[in-house]
């Protein structure tokens, strides 16, 4: 099923009709993958490839052109002092920030990002969010972040929700699309797998959790729900989408588990910056302190990186 081929009145019947979550089962195996232990080597290499899978993020009111271009330069060198470092997967910016941060990036491999549509409460007519994501997309973004119309969702009105995605899908034109669920205000896990499916339906490149902007971000139960999602999505329609879970992981120690839960629960495919993305601003300075750590044996003191 994609959005070419499910007739939207459909729907309700597809999504009520996946299988329900089971939350004990969810957060007992969420709980019980978190204790997993990783060995030096191993834990060098997961270091670099959550650096690699940072979307370095500054979405405040008070962004100014120069934070942007200062956190444009650090996606491209995390580590100025040591070359070997990886650069980050994306910078995320608001759609006013664009056409500051593309200069920066370009040609450089690193994404472009940009939360449109009404962020972060998706409250706006379809004509502002399409005109949101093109206006992006005209300045530079690749990636496009939207958010689906929670209070559309949680009333039942799925048909518009999708809708509104395939819309966007369509104004971002060869820009990657991010749906994000602001599973925070979902209520149950069998809405984030609802939201999921509906998201991929409609078109979503990837599903993300959070805007970072309520109280309840990315959660490790969650996310499990959403890789279950899109392994089963893949497994279904042959299509593969990606994963980014934002808000709230800070830590090196928070990026290993996510990590362990990617490979325990979608598979290694999804190992990938191409398909798993951290919506994060502090989490790069830990994974860099962590770095220097293993790499030299003791550790940089906070401030010796750039504060976002």
């Amino acid at each position: 099923m994609t959005a070419t081929s499910l007739p939207t009145g459909d729907l309700r019947s597809a999504l009520h009709g996946l299988p329900g979550v089971d939350k004990v089962g969810v957060e007992a195996r969420a709980s019980m993958l978190a204790t997993r232990s990783i060995k030096t080597t191993a834990k060098a290499q997961a270091i670099d490839l959550a650096i690699r899978m940072v979307d370095l993020t500054t979405l405040e009111g008070a962004d100014t052109p120069g934070k942007v271009r200062a956190l444009s330069a650090k996606a491209l060198r995390p580590d100025p002092a040591d070359p070997s470092c990886p650069p980050v997967a994306a910078v995320c910016v608001y759609p006013s920030m664009v056409g500051v941060a593309a200069p920066v990036l370009a040609g450089s491999g690193v994404h472009l990002a940009s939360v449109a549509t009404a962020f972060p409460s998706g409250q706006a007519p379809l004509d502002v969010k399409l005109a949101d994501t093109r206006d992006a997309v005209a300045a530079g973004a690749d990636e496009i972040d939207m958010v689906i119309s929670r209070g559309a969702f949680l009333s039942g009105r799925y048909d518009q929700v999708f809708e509104e995605i395939t819309a966007v899908k369509e104004a971002a034109g060869a820009a990657h699309l991010k749906v994000i669920l602001e599973t925070g205000e979902l209520g149950t896990y069998d809405n984030v797998r609802r939201a999921s499916w509906l998201a991929m339906l409609a078109g979503a490149d990837f599903i993300k959790t959070s805007t970072g902007k309520v109280p309840v971000a990315a959660t490790l139960p969650v996310t499990l729900v959403m890789l279950e999602a899109v392994r089963d999505f893949r497994a279904r329609t042959g299509r593969q989408v990606g994963v980014k879970p934002a808000g709230g992981i800070r830590t090196t120690k928070d990026a290993i588990k996510y990590l362990v839960l990617i490979n325990e629960t979608a598979g290694p495919d999804w190992l990938d910056p191409a398909w798993f993305r951290f919506g994060a601003s502090s989490l790069l300075n830990d994974l860099l302190m962590q770095r220097t750590k293993l790499t030299t044996g003791h550790y940089s003191g906070p401030d010796y990186f750039t504060l976002d």
